[in-house]
């Protein structure tokens, strides 16, 4: 019915930058919360970055600065641009999104994309 796909991970320099895509797709009425989380190896999935439904954003301590979240609900996606990137940025990074099915009108659901690896590297 519905699912979040990533894009955009790669390999990348110290110092570069990384554009990542999350493109939802399937009966959806509408989107909530929508954010990007990321899992190192041996460590915990934590938070990179969220976005409101009304555009405000939170970002992690370790991106401020750096990264950027933005949404664009017509394509019903959602972005991370990374900048200055650091070998401690490596992890998979994962979209997620609080969302209403339109097949369930009263509830919403969370939802997890299946993940894209980043990896900065000399």
């Amino acid at each position: 019915q519905v699912q979040l796909v990533e894009s955009g991970g790669g390999l990348v320099q110290p110092g570069g930058s990384l554009r990542l895509s999350c493109a939802a797709s399937g009966s959806i009425f509408s989107i909530n919360d929508m954010g990007w989380y990321r899992q190192a190896p041996g460590k915990q999935r934590e938070l990179v970055a969220r976005i409101t439904r009304g555009g405000s954003t939170n970002l992690a301590d370790s991106a401020k600065g750096r990264f950027n979240i933005s949404r664009d609900d017509a394509k019903k996606m959602v972005y991370l641009q990374m900048n200055n990137l650091k070998p401690e940025d490596t992890a998979v990074y994962y979209c997620n999104a609080d969302l209403r099915p339109k097949l369930f009108p009263g509830t919403y659901y969370n939802y997890w994309g299946q993940g894209t690896q980043v990896t900065v590297s000399s």
